[in-house]
């Protein structure tokens, strides 16, 4: 698996120094964080052979001495997101670091520090997490924005749903702002200084995410700002094990959750040519669990992701020292410990599978029914308890699960509209994806990967009237819509085009609900809920809200059961609907699958050999892989993967391996990875090896070895130098 690092299919960001402990050797890694010794960290990690980025917090960060007036002689506590009891809220307590409102003024601090990295050498900037609280919009700054944005006097958020939509929307034009003046004010200074083009990218949260925790963002408006080159999908442990409800039951569904969020993010740079990477995180921010807790929950997160093909980079780890140095409670509950050293040893072998995934899809079990569940950004701006009198819900990160506490808020943070539409289908196997609703009107034929769309406006409301030009367009063409909504959102009332005729002085209603104009475009005006043809398509309403079908196995019923009659409809009695318990794909020599609780049986799924098990820290070699419910699974395929005859070849190593050579006594390599770890590597060897031994901290060192006759391939074990190159060397003749 040799590969340039200026393809940057592997990073990671680390906020420390360079210390051999956590070197993962990935291809780039991003020094985080904009302080005073920033260019001597960028020094250290480009000294090492990494490639080097910069990210900060674009929303929040230790920039005191902006809020002091260090800056600029004045003061900006004022621009401190607030909530509406006047308190800060606080990304950090000690120093105070509260999230931002992005004024034109933070604007300009930001720019000065990067300056700074750019000076230094980075070839690129990560500004992350642009994140704007629902329960803020209450400082002054903010009410000095909302004047110049809306050109009328600041109404508090909580008031009405209009005013709560309004303030959302703000919140979302803020941020896309800032980014597009930072970006664009960078990149002329890095080629008018120094004739380099920088790269600009935004990591962030998925928009499911984002909406389910309450946070709004820019999203997708990103995709209209020519100085942004991509993004880091920012899913893991910690945002997709967020509780949901399936069938009336809540709980955890890391799998399926990560399987959504991945697949939202897919939706930011498909047809772009835009980068994206996607986020894993071996442990996450919540300090709390076991060691196997945040094992079972990372192999959920890295199979979930492999199922989307489109993406190929990886952030194979945020803060690797706290991982690889940090400690955690024990399954033994006798306190804490290091991580174990099976769990390092399984990391860090996904950690350089994941850069050698850029693979043709050699077979995938998705047949050709693709299904899509519309979402939008603007269900970001629906997220406030809409009750004046009540107790505004608390600030939820997810590292503090029990932070919900007042009655309702729950489920506030269940976002049941979506999953209610998702995960019925979902849960029976059928290939669902989220689909960007905005991006209809941005991408012509954007909607033509899909067969069925499931749609409703009880969580989300649509920007733009065109919109619905394009979504009828489908369905005449031949599309299935499946609508789910009985116009009882109080949020049908905002201020909006649908309800506004800026024709009549009047301003009278024109359409009680955003559906009603879509009906209207699909010829279906006037109709009741049911099913209808529209040119060569089909339409089900199902007048229900769709926390219903989160809510109960008949409401997951009733949509999964409108979905299928609808296609039956459209494409006959032959049409095969098919349902399944899990979801597999092959990419390349690499098998990802994972099972489903909640589905249809609870039978194993069973994958025959040879294959060897890359989430094993020994890289075993098995006949048959029997899955059980609940499970994933990232496999190789060592008949598809085999070389030609003769030839030494890399399967699988928890080692950055290079300078791999091979002649007829033997072959050699150079191994990198962090230091007091032990490392395994698998090879195809033809012959047998006699003798393997390393040099670690100039000893030479037998190195254990097993050797599989079988399939002809051979397992090493061996010690990483502490910051250089393990030198490997294996014999089939002891006496050359």
């Amino acid at each position: 698996m040799p590969r340039d690092r200026k393809e940057e299919r592997t990073g990671f960001q680390e906020a420390e120094p360079y210390h051999p402990d956590y070197d993962l050797q990935t291809d780039f890694v991003m020094v985080y964080g904009i302080d005073e010794s920033m260019p001597e960290r960028i020094k250290q990690w480009k000294g090492k052979g990494y490639i080097v980025h910069l990210m900060t917090g674009v929303a929040w960060g230790t920039y005191n001495s902006y809020l002091d007036g260090e800056f600029d002689g004045i003061t900006h506590w004022d621009e401190a997101q607030t909530d509406r009891n006047g308190e800060m809220i606080l990304h950090g307590k000690e120093p105070v670091i509260p999230y931002m409102v992005p004024t034109i003024s933070f604007n300009c601090f930001i720019a000065d520090r990067i300056r700074i990295a750019v000076d230094s050498g980075v070839e690129a900037i990560h500004l992350e997490e642009p994140e704007f609280w629902v329960n803020g919009g209450y400082s002054e700054s903010f009410k000095r924005e909302w004047q110049l944005y809306y050109k009328e006097p600041w109404m508090p958020p909580h008031v009405s749903a209009d005013a709560q939509y309004r303030s959302s929307k703000l919140k979302a034009f803020l941020y896309t702002r800032v980014l597009d003046r930072l970006c664009t004010e960078m990149k002329d200074y890095a080629l008018t200084r120094y004739g380099r083009v920088l790269r600009f990218y935004v990591p962030t949260h998925s928009l499911i995410n984002y909406t389910q925790w309450r946070i709004v963002s820019p999203q997708s408006r990103l995709i209209e700002l020519p100085s942004v080159d991509g993004y880091i999908a920012q899913i893991w442990t910690g945002t997709s094990r967020t509780p949901n409800v399936y069938e009336g039951i809540r709980k955890e569904r890391t799998f399926e959750t990560a399987y959504l969020e991945y697949g939202i993010m897919q939706e930011l740079v498909r047809g772009t040519g835009r980068r994206m990477w996607f986020l894993h995180d071996p442990i996450e921010d919540n300090p709390n669990h076991t060691w196997s807790d945040y094992k079972q929950n990372y192999l959920k997160t890295v199979a979930a992701s492999l199922l989307h093909p489109g993406v190929s980079h990886f952030e194979v780890a945020p803060w690797p020292r706290r991982i690889f140095k940090g400690t955690y409670p024990s399954d033994s509950g006798n306190g804490k410990e290091p991580i174990p050293a099976a769990y390092a040893t399984t990391l860090l072998q996904v950690m350089h599978t994941l850069g050698n995934m850029d693979q043709e899809i050699i077979e995938t079990e998705e047949e050709s029914l693709k299904v899509g569940v519309l979402i939008a950004d603007s269900a970001m701006f629906q997220r406030m308890k809409l009750d004046p009198e009540a107790p505004e819900a608390g600030k939820y990160d997810g590292t503090d699960p029990d932070g919900f506490m007042e009655e309702g808020d729950t489920e506030l943070l269940d976002f049941s509209p979506f999953y209610g539409l998702a995960l019925p289908l979902l849960k029976y196997g059928i290939p669902v994806r989220p689909v960007q609703l905005d991006n209809v009107r941005r991408f012509p034929r954007y909607l033509d990967p899909y067969r069925v769309l499931v749609l409703s406006y009880e969580f989300m409301k649509p920007e733009h009237p065109d919109l619905h030009f394009a979504l009828a367009q489908w369905v005449q063409d031949g599309g299935v819509l499946v609508y789910v909504g009985d116009d009882n959102d109080p949020y049908h009332h905002i201020r909006a085009w649908w309800n506004e005729d800026l024709l009549n002085e009047n301003n009278h209603e024109v359409y009680r609900s955003p559906r009603e104009h879509l009906f209207e475009q699909l010829g279906l005006e006037g109709k009741l809920p049911g099913m209808y043809g529209s040119g060569k398509g089909m339409v089900s309403w199902l007048s229900m809200d769709p926390v219903e079908c989160a809510a109960t196995k008949e409401g997951a019923d009733r949509l999964r059961e409108s979905v299928k009659k609808t296609i039956e409809a459209l494409h006959g009695a032959d049409f095969h609907w098919k349902t399944k318990h899990y979801f597999k794909i092959k990419r390349g020599p690499y098998i990802i699958a994972s099972v489903l609780e909640e589905s249809i049986t609870n039978a194993p799924l069973v994958i025959t050999g040879p294959v060897i098990d890359l989430f094993d820290s020994n890289l075993s070699i098995m006949s048959e892989v029997s899955l059980n419910i609940g499970e994933q699974t990232l496999l190789y395929d060592i008949e598809a993967g085999r070389p030609a005859k003769g030839e030494v070849s890399l399967i699988s190593a928890s080692s950055r391996v290079e300078e791999l050579s091979y002649s007829d006594t033997g072959f050699s390599f150079k191994a990198r990875g962090p230091s007091n770890l032990t490392a395994t590597a698998r090879f195809y060897c033809e012959s047998k090896p006699l003798t393997a031994f390393y040099v670690c901290e100039d000893k030479e060192i037998p190195s254990v070895f097993h050797w599989d006759a079988d399939t002809r391939t051979v397992l090493l074990q061996y010690e990483h130098s502490s910051g250089s190159a393990t030198d490997v060397l294996v014999n089939w003749n002891p006496k050359q």
